[in-house]
């Protein structure tokens, strides 16, 4: 008697989760980038949404099968080349360990813009042929999607959200025109340190001339690698009166990827919705092999090393002085390395190709984490409060790590010197000295400390654009404006006008009167 009830109950449930689902077009970014993103899709799935992924042809991350997804593959290549940046790695790592030339240098950080021109490049080229697919374009119409979910560090999925006239919410931390705060938030540039100049909020003048020569660094480099790329399509396809980032700034949520435990403090804006850390999670079991190893460290406890996704190895001197140097340690030591395996090697040190970084990082006995300065694995860090020791290399990597350092919870070493010596400092330093574990404690409870959790704050965000069609009430209108209007240019100098002419009318009437006086009073004498 109980089974039609149960039945029905179990239809109607199933119903209402169809009838709540939306949903979303997602246009990703590959490498690290999808790692996030794919949490958010994930969620997402979770919650009855329907996901729709676009993925290049050469995707090296995104696959074209999932139980949380399904795919449409583009016969076109996104421009993602992982051997080429894991090159350019390689290159950059040798360069500055034998002090090459500046010239080196300048040629090396040419080649490195070429390789991002011609990436947005073939995104551009990938965009084109999407639009030019009238049944492809046809059949994302006919799809009905309630918005689309991008990464703006390529175009691809602002452009596609604005053809299918779809609103718009990014996972964001960097746009084809750099920091996401900068293109979307008023940036002064007298405490908003510019990425890559290695500054805080906190600047001396010198350090201000810094930081504007950082800005116009910037510029030179957009002007040459997005605007080329993005300007001629953008004209020919939504009108030669709208500018590339306008598109890019009418998007109705930023969902931002950091906050202001690692952000110093800067103006926002009301559509950036602060998701830092939002794909950690408190830690999962060790597999047993594993975990036997993890207590074998007694009470010294355990270091994790691993430089992500780009670096696979070090040069082999490297990871000879680096080896050396762990065995050295009481702790045992969990080493991510693809590399020969270092002649050098203690017993309390596992190599590994691939490691739980977040389980480990969330185990009692993790006491330090070495990195190569990743967003993602820094949030993990102050997650689960593990100090750090920093061997950056690119990107955004110096940056980071430098805002660690700051705040007191890292030692940073340059690749270009590292040995055993400074190393194994460096090691010993953060492992003893108390202050970094205490203020990496309170840099995690900082970060813990929030009302919801910040996967939480960002599927309400994107579910709250599906229910709203948008959130153009949060949007600002600033980016439809002209560099003379933002900076009321225009108003300062109609109203410099409106005070010379009436000046100038001052001053021809009191000469005026004067001549008159002057000259009446001549008459009356005569």
């Amino acid at each position: 008697m109980y089974r039609p009830a149960l039945v029905a109950l179990v239809v109607l449930l199933c119903s209402s989760l169809l009838v709540n689902g939306g949903k979303v077009l997602v246009f990703p970014f590959d490498g690290s980038h999808w790692i996030n993103m794919k949490v958010l899709i994930e969620e997402l799935h979770s919650r009855g949404h329907a996901i729709t992924v676009l993925r290049s042809s050469d995707s090296w991350y995104i696959k074209p099968e999932s139980p949380h997804y399904k795919s449409i593959t583009l016969d076109s290549s996104a421009g993602f080349d992982d051997e080429g940046f894991g090159s350019f790695a390689t290159k950059l790592m040798n360069m500055r360990r034998k002090g090459a030339s500046l010239w080196a240098h300048l040629s090396l950080e040419f080649e490195f813009v070429i390789q991002f021109y011609q990436m947005h490049k073939k995104v551009i080229q990938m965009m084109g042929d999407m639009f030019e697919d009238t049944k492809l374009m046809q059949s994302l119409h006919d799809a009905k999607y309630d918005l689309v979910l991008t990464d703006p560090i390529h175009g691809g999925g602002v452009l596609l959200g604005h053809r299918l006239g779809l609103p718009l919410v990014l996972n964001v931390r960097w746009t084809v025109q750099g920091e996401g705060h900068q293109v979307i938030a008023p940036s002064p540039l007298s405490y908003v340190p510019i990425p890559g100049a290695e500054l805080t909020d906190k600047m001396t003048f010198p350090e201000r001339v810094k930081n504007l020569l950082q800005y116009f660094l910037l510029c030179s480099q957009i002007w040459y690698v997005t605007g080329p790329n993005y300007k001629p399509f953008v004209h020919r396809y939504f009108g030669n009166d709208v500018h590339y980032m306008e598109l890019f700034q009418a998007a109705d949520i930023w969902l931002m990827r950091n906050d202001f435990t690692f952000e110093f403090p800067r103006p926002t804006m009301p559509n950036v919705v602060y998701m830092s850390g939002f794909q950690c999670k408190p830690s999962k079991p060790l597999s047993k092999e594993l975990e036997d190893f993890v207590q074998s460290s007694g009470e010294h406890g355990v270091i994790v090393m691993t430089l992500g996704t780009l670096v696979g190895k070090l040069p082999e001197d490297i990871t000879e002085d680096i080896a050396a140097a762990f065995a050295q340690l009481p702790q045992k030591v969990i080493w991510r390395h693809k590399g020969k395996r270092p002649s050098t090697l203690g017993n309390n040190t596992l190599l590994l190709d691939w490691l739980p970084q977040n389980d480990l990082l969330g185990h009692p006995k993790t006491r330090v984490f070495v990195a190569h300065g990743g967003t993602n694995g820094l949030q993990e860090a102050i997650y689960h409060g593990v100090p750090l020791v920093g061997l950056p290399l690119m990107f955004d990597q110096p940056d980071n790590f430098f805002r660690m350092k700051a705040r007191g919870v890292a030692k940073v070493l340059d690749i270009a010197t590292v040995n055993k010596d400074n190393f194994l400092e460096a090691l010993k330093e953060v492992l003893y000295d108390p202050s970094y574990s205490e203020k990496m404690k309170v840099l995690s409870n900082l970060h813990r400390d929030q009302p919801m959790k910040p996967l939480n704050r960002a599927m309400f965000w994107i579910e709250f654009v599906m229910r709203h069609k948008g959130a153009a009430h949060l949007r600002t209108e600033s980016y439809k404006m002209s560099m003379i209007q933002y900076h009321s240019i225009d108003v300062v100098a109609f109203l410099m006008a409106v005070i010379l002419l009436v000046f100038t009318v001052f001053v021809s009437a009191v000469v005026f009167l004067w001549r008159r006086v002057f000259s009446g009073s001549k008459v009356k004498k005569e």
